[in-house]
C-alpha cells in the first residue's frame, strides 16, 4: 500500500469511497466531477490542501483531504482534517493511520502551526493518534 497525491484519474475511486464515507450529504456525481473535485485538487495542487490517497495494487482504497486555513488566533496556518476514509473491508489493518500520518509529515514540513479534526464519530480513533479534545463542532446551513 501506497500514499500519493490525488489525481485527476482517480474521480470514480474517490466518489465510491465518499458515498460509503457521508452520512450528512450525498455527493451528486455530476457536481462532484464537474465542480467539486477538481477544485479539490487545485486547492491542493496550490498548497491549500492536502489531499492524499491510499493506494494497493493499483486501485484506491481510502483518502484524506485536510484545508490548510489562515488564522489570526494561532499565528499561522491551521491544517482542518475534513474526510478520511478507507474501505470498509480494509478498516482496522492501519490505512487510516497511515494517512493521518501523512498529513501530519505535510503539515510539519508546511509549517502549519496545528492540525485539528472535526469528529465525533472518530474521536477514539484520533486520541490514540495522539489528537486531544479541544473544542465542540457546530455548523449550520446558510439560510437555514
Amino acid at each position: 500500500m501506497t500514499v500519493r497525491a490525488v489525481r485527476a484519474a482517480d474521480a470514480d475511486d474517490v466518489l465510491r469511497l465518499l458515498r460509503a464515507f457521508t452520512t450528512s450529504h450525498i455527493p451528486e456525481p455530476g457536481r462532484f466531477r464537474t465542480v467539486t473535485f477538481p477544485a479539490v485538487l487545485a486547492s491542493a495542487a496550490a498548497g491549500r490542501a492536502e489531499f492524499l490517497a491510499a493506494e494497493d495494487g493499483g486501485r484506491v482504497v481510502g483518502y484524506v483531504y485536510a484545508v490548510r486555513v489562515p488564522t489570526l488566533f494561532a499565528g499561522g496556518t491551521v491544517l482542518e482534517l475534513l474526510e478520511l476514509t478507507v474501505e470498509a473491508e480494509l478498516r482496522g489493518r492501519g490505512l487510516g493511520s497511515r494517512l493521518v500520518r501523512a498529513v501530519l509529515e505535510a503539515a510539519e514540513r508546511a509549517a502549519d502551526v496545528e492540525v485539528c479534526v472535526p469528529t465525533r464519530r472518530a474521536a477514539d480513533f484520533y486520541r490514540r493518534l495522539g489528537f486531544a479534545e479541544t473544542a465542540t463542532y457546530l455548523k449550520r446551513t446558510p439560510g437555514g
